[in-house]
């Protein structure tokens, strides 16, 4: 796992299987539960700046109901 830089405290994930190797971003929501928000094979070095983005969104909406107790 890495955090991502100039991110809400967003993390990615690597996994590979093949020949590909997928990458999943996600939040901590306490110490041991980790939410996944979003997952994409990346092609290049770079994290696609749409990708954070999505995973921010999502991290917002997460922690919005659970705060509302949805």
């Amino acid at each position: 796992m890495k955090k991502l830089v100039n991110t809400n405290d967003i993390w990615e994930v690597r996994v590979g299987f093949g020949n590909e190797i997928f990458r999943f971003l996600g939040f901590f929501d306490n110490e041991n539960l980790i939410i996944l928000t979003n997952g994409f094979a990346k092609k290049t070095q770079k994290t696609p700046v749409g990708e954070i983005e999505l995973a921010e969104r999502r991290q917002l909406y997460y922690l919005s109901r659970k705060q509302n107790d949805e």
